[in-house]
């Protein structure tokens, strides 16, 4: 590498070393930092598909939302109309005025090709109708 030339001359070559300097501090740090990042801080451990005991709640009323493949919607066997959100509120809002009361259980089974939006829309008709004892669990094939 001459520094030395002709008058008007450009530089024209590129020093690599504070480039390899900061690649290399990254590199330290990334090597550093990996092992940090991969710890989770939140161990949630899934649910069992097993069968539950029975409780005192179970002996009352309560409503069997299921969710086909197919995107049917059938709250205690009776498909509801639309299969949405507001359909089943309508249903479980039924279902609700023929047990007298608003805090039923409800056990809501998906088949395990059925779409995500059909079972979040029964889970937020649910919430929407004041349902706090929801029970989700996939239909075995």
């Amino acid at each position: 590498m001459a520094i030395g030339g002709r008058a008007g001359e450009s530089f024209t070559e590129i020093n690599v070393t504070p480039l390899t300097d900061v690649f290399l501090v990254l590199l330290v740090i990334m090597i550093l930092i990996a092992p940090l990042v991969n710890q989770t801080v939140l161990k949630v451990d899934p649910p069992s598909a097993g069968p539950s005991k029975a409780k005192d709640d179970d002996k009352g009323p309560k409503i069997n939302v299921e969710v086909t493949a197919a995107g049917q919607i059938r709250v205690n066997n009776v498909p509801a109309n639309p299969p949405d959100s507001s359909g089943v509120a309508v249903s479980i809002k039924a279902e609700q005025a023929k047990a007298g009361k608003t805090d039923i259980p409800l056990m809501l089974t998906a088949e395990g090709d059925a779409r995500q939006k059909y079972v979040v829309a029964v889970m937020d008709a649910a919430a929407g109708c004041g349902i706090h004892n929801l029970r989700v669990m996939p239909i075995k094939k």
